[in-house]
């Protein structure tokens, strides 16, 4: 539900919502999306496909949103009872109206398997109908494992109760079987043999029932078998069968007239006097909506005291909801204050001078140091991690391609074997993400990023104790040195150390093998940190050297761009690290320039593969070294020269580049800030016009990845953009990028940030997820469009990385944004 506090009416609503009817009447009218559509209840069909990497993120398939929440995914024939995330995934074929009213019918398939067939959803009476018909019967191997699975989402029915053929049973808070004593691991049914299943039938919200024809239906909790699993309703095919091979009929419990309440959205942190001040009002557009909103101070006493009384003004709509907008800039007061809109109050958030002060602490001092490899990291009682991947890293094999999109040709690019280890890569370096692997790009981009924080806002912060000799952290204990500085001197060791090993950057360092790439907890204990001997029994361990092969494997291919985004991170780190490292400094110099200089005659290294979900910015990454080698040299006329000649690909990418290119200004002749001046010009009235398309004057992302990122990237391009041509640029742009990340973005309140804010994000995609929990500071990915129109942040699930899990260059980006908004909050 939206995150709201309420003063009054709870006591109200519930006895509503538990006095409305079992079931409503049939009503799913197929949309021009060719949905299922009745208000309260939506229904997709394939509108969202199964990840060709990731594979399975409970995202795909049919999936059902009730009452506003996706309670349903992946309607789909798995192969399993309780699939894990790379287990087989159907494809899909094609979607199209089917004959009988409202019908709608996709075709999928398991081709390699010899399996085919369609899915037709059908409308009827309290909900709709499913039925599976195969084109020809299961194949002998598929017999007693194909059946037809639909997902609930566990934190939708935890501590609630299912009926099964009348037998009632309890949804676990925590799995706890039964499994089979077969030792596969897999869990047995926690009921099973039944034709009809209610789904929460106290509670009017969530109720589903369904009822099979024929196939007995069976419940697994699918996190007896991996923390990422929902409770499946699931039912097996019959040998034998084609046509009606499943019939199920399923009926969610609709609340006559439900309507979904509003979500009013504003900046978490609040706001400095002077700026522009909007909330945001989504609104379901059959809600009735009131014309006015009130901003009301909070007292002392803890009276809420009327402040202003405005008129609410319509935006239009926007996936499926309508927008509105209440301003309040002329409250300049400082104060804590509230917003009162349709009868409640959102919780305080204050208007001072000093708002932002704080908003960027965390990610560098606790999410960018719980990152850190290759060390332990304390923060006063608690151990967030042991002493990492001492056991770094052995040759990838040639011709791979991993589960994580990671790929290695048939080009080793290494003097080492597969298999063989590779000494000196374990040193410095950050963990990317809620895994923990080494992602190259994204380390070079946070020790650029750090920089950049130093050089342009003046970024100095000192929390954290780093001992690299000892390697260790200690968080909340000031050393005397910035900690900016020491993450900048961590991240150049290991793209360094991938430098002088190699020649070149690789691509990564990650788990070899899928069991411990889903390792959850300390990243400590992923490894025995004892390099692998094959001369030894697995768990034979003799001085240094164990006979257990988990030591992280390292991707080696010689890839150009990644080059270039690693003499990017080495030349800006040169600079940083000048006066506090002066060797280190020169020889991250040094290496830059040889990188720099390596990929201006390519010859066939230029299609080498990397990671198959990054596309390749040879050419962005290009101009990104050259800038930084700008910075650092001073103008050196070998660098200045060649960014003239990559202006075409300025243009070409000038909404990615902004931020990058006018930093070279001041060393550049007159006639490269006037192309600069001509591109702004050229493209801001389309950057304007794409903002225009969404009520949040940012930058949404559609992908498969939410688009919090971007956000930040957006707002801190601006800025650069605003100061280098400020009659051109304003500075709202870097505003409204805090305001989204901090809580003004659609379906719920919450900042993204983790602990920034009066309220945020509490529960993430990290190395602690399976707790439920989350790191400070850590930036998540936010809100993800689920195809075709429904937006979506779970705050209470965390497994859904695409919309919850961080990443330490994500945090770095946040860092740049935050500091932008401070800046532009001043003028």
């Amino acid at each position: 539900m939206p995150h709201k506090t309420y003063k009054s009416g709870v006591a109200g609503l519930i006895a509503l919502l538990v006095a409305a009817p079992s079931c409503a009447a049939a009503g799913l009218v197929r949309s021009a999306n060719e949905t299922l559509e009745e208000q309260g209840l939506s229904v997709f069909i394939d509108h969202n496909k199964f990840h060709p990497i990731f594979f399975d993120e409970k995202n795909a398939a049919l999936q059902i949103v009730l009452h506003g929440e996706r309670i349903a995914t992946d309607g789909e024939i798995r192969l399993n009872p309780t699939p894990e995330q790379w287990d087989p995934i159907p494809t899909f074929v094609s979607r199209k109206a089917g004959k009988a009213p409202n019908q709608v019918v996709a075709k999928s398939g398991y081709p390699a398997k010899g399996l085919s067939y369609t899915t037709e959803v059908t409308p009827e009476e309290g909900g709709f109908r499913i039925v599976v018909n195969l084109d020809k019967p299961l194949p002998k191997d598929l017999e007693g494992k194909a059946g037809f699975n639909l997902d609930f989402l566990p934190t939708s029915y935890f501590g609630k109760t299912y009926v099964m053929d009348g037998a009632p049973g309890l949804f676990p808070r925590t799995p706890a079987g039964p499994m089979l004593k077969d030792g596969s691991g897999d869990p047995e049914p926690l009921a099973k043999g039944a034709h009809s299943i209610t789904l929460s039938p106290e509670d009017p919200l969530t109720r589903v029932s369904i009822t099979s024809d024929a196939a007995p239906i069976a419940l697994y909790d699918a996190r007896n078998r991996a923390q990422n699993g929902w409770f499946v309703v699931r039912a097996l095919i019959p040998a034998g069968v084609t046509k009606n091979a499943i019939v199920w009929h399923v009926k969610p419990n609709v609340i006559p007239g439900w309507t979904r309440e509003p979500v009013v959205s504003f900046n978490q942190a609040g706001y400095t006097p002077g700026r522009s001040k909007s909330a945001l009002i989504e609104l379901d557009p059959l809600f009735k909506a009131p014309d006015e909103a009130e901003l009301v101070k909070v007292g002392a006493d803890g009276k809420f005291t009327p402040v202003l009384k405005g008129k609410i003004k319509p935006w239009g709509k926007w996936t499926r909801y309508n927008y509105a907008s209440f301003d309040f800039s002329s409250v300049k007061e400082p104060g804590v204050y509230a917003i009162s809109y349709a009868g409640k109050t959102t919780n305080p958030f204050p208007i001072a001078t000093d708002a932002y002060a704080n908003i960027w602490h965390a990610s560098l001092d606790t999410y960018i140091a719980e990152q850190m490899d290759h060390m332990s990291i304390r923060e006063q009682y608690r151990v967030w991690s042991g002493l990492s991947h001492m056991d770094d890293a052995r040759q990838a094999p040639p011709n791979t391609i991993h589960f994580d999109g990671y790929k290695m040709g048939p080009n080793l690019d290494s003097p080492f074997k597969p298999g063989e280890h590779i000494p000196g890569l374990n040193i410095g370096g950050w963990q990317d993400a809620g895994d923990y692997d080494i992602q190259t790009p994204q380390n070079a981009e946070v020790v650029r990023d750090l920089v950049r924080a130093r050089e342009i806002f003046g970024l100095k912060w000192d929390e954290t104790t780093v001992d690299e000799k000892a390697r260790a952290v200690e968080i909340r204990k000031p050393d005397g040195t910035d900690d900016a500085i020491q993450q900048i001197r961590h991240g150049t060791f290991q793209l360094l150390a991938q430098y002088k090993t190699f020649g070149h950057a690789i691509v990564g360092i990650i788990d070899p093998v899928l069991k411990q790439y889903t390792h959850l907890g300390d990243s400590g204990s992923q490894t025995d940190r004892l390099l692998y001997d094959p001369s030894l029994k697995v768990g034979e361990i003799k001085g240094d050297r164990s006979g257990t092969p988990d030591d992280r494997w390292a991707f080696t291919t010689d890839v150009p761009s990644v080059n270039y985004m690693v003499a990017s991170g080495l030349a800006a780190s040169a600079r940083a690290l000048k006066d506090s490292d002066p060797a280190l400094s020169a020889e991250a110099l040094e290496a830059a320039k040889k990188l720099w200089a390596n990929q201006q005659n390519l010859g066939d290294r230029k299609d080498r593969p990397g990671r198959d979900d990054m596309p390749d910015w040879l050419d962005a990454a290009a101009v990104s070294a050259t800038v930084e080698l700008i910075l650092t040299t001073k103008g050196d006329p070998l660098y200045t020269a060649k960014l003239k000649s990559l202006m075409p690909v300025v243009g070409k990418y000038f909404n990615f580049l902004a931020g990058e290119v006018v930093l070279a200004i001041p060393y550049m002749d007159a006639s490269y800030r006037q192309e600069l001046e001509t591109l702004v010009k050229a493209n801001k009235p389309k950057l304007d016009a794409e903002l225009a398309k969404t009520p949040f004057n940012v930058p949404v992302g559609l992908g498969t990845w939410a688009g919090s990122g971007q956000v930040a990237m957006f707002g801190n391009t601006m800025y650069l953009l605003h100061k280098a041509f400020p009659d051109l640029i304003g500075k709202e742009y870097s505003l409204a990028a805090i305001d989204y990340l901090l809580g003004r973005h659609p379906v719920h309140n919450l900042s993204l940030v983790t602990g920034v804010g009066t309220s945020s994000k509490l529960i993430m995609y990290g190395h602690n997820r399976a707790d439920y929990s989350f790191v400070p500071g850590a930036l998540t990915p936010g809100v993800i469009v689920i195809q075709p129109d429904y937006p979506e942040q779970k705050v209470d699930w965390p497994f859904l990385w695409f919309e919850n899990e961080a990443t330490v260059a994500g945090a770095s980006g946040y860092i740049l944004a935050a500091q932008a908004a401070i800046e532009a909050a001043k003028e």
